[in-house]
Formats: structure tokens, C-alpha cells, sequence
């Protein structure tokens, strides 16, 4: 006897579309960096915010936030054009930013669920539970 197909929901079908697209269509934050956003990522003034979108993790200079607000115009372009159909372009940033919380390395900073700043160690980084 078969068993029957089992029918998946159209929201669950939508943020499948949404992490396969935002692992591959948005540009990495690797692809984005200069050596002054690389400067001020080592310094631990900017990081990853789970909303896909570069933070100040303290007072910025008028030449980083104008790096960092370069960096998430770009984003946000991406985030609009890259965003599959069934899906919001938040949903898309949000699992983008997921993901790039989760690369961040040893050292960088990253905002935590809870909206605090937290700097990488060797272990896994601490993400929203929604995240995939």
C-alpha cells in the first residue's frame, strides 16, 4: 500500500525559496568589503544584524557610516530584486542576515537576538530561533 503525499503549506514552500535564493543571490559580505570596512569590522564597530542589514556596534565615524550605509543600500537592492515571489523582501533579509551571522568569524561582532552586541568566539554564534 502507498503512503499518501504529503502536501507542504505554501508558507513553508515560500521560506525554502527564500533560504535557497538568500544563500545564493544576495552578494556575500566577503564580495562587499573594502580595506576601511575591513578595518572597522577588525575594530569592532560595525557587524551582522539579524535583520540582513549592517550595525554600528559603536559610535561610527562619518566615514564609516557612510561605508556602512553604502553596504546596506546595496542590500536593500538585492534584498528587493533578489526576493522570491511568495516571500517579503524582510522575510529575505532576515534569513540572509541569519546567514551571515553564521558566518561571521572569531572576533567580529554580530547583534544578538536579545538586541545586544556580541563578539564571535570559536563556538556557533547566538541566532534567532526562527533562523533555518
Amino acid at each position: 500500500m502507498m503512503k499518501p503525499i504529503k502536501h507542504w503549506k505554501p508558507t513553508a514552500l515560500a521560506m525554502v525559496a527564500v533560504v535557497v535564493t538568500a544563500a545564493v543571490a544576495v552578494p556575500s559580505a566577503m564580495a562587499q568589503r573594502n580595506p576601511a570596512y575591513e578595518a572597522a569590522r577588525a575594530a569592532g564597530q560595525v557587524g551582522e544584524q539579524p535583520d540582513g542589514y549592517l550595525g554600528y556596534a559603536s559610535t561610527p565615524t562619518p566615514a564609516v557610516r557612510a561605508i556602512v550605509d553604502d553596504i546596506n543600500i546595496k542590500r536593500k537592492a538585492a534584498y528587493t530584486s533578489g526576493a522570491p515571489q511568495g516571500s517579503t523582501v524582510e522575510q529575505f533579509a532576515f534569513v540572509t542576515g541569519c546567514n551571515l551571522i553564521a558566518k561571521t568569524k572569531p572576533g567580529e561582532k554580530y547583534k544578538a537576538p536579545d538586541g545586544s552586541w556580541k563578539t564571535r568566539d570559536g563556538g556557533a554564534p547566538v541566532r534567532d530561533s526562527r533562523c533555518p
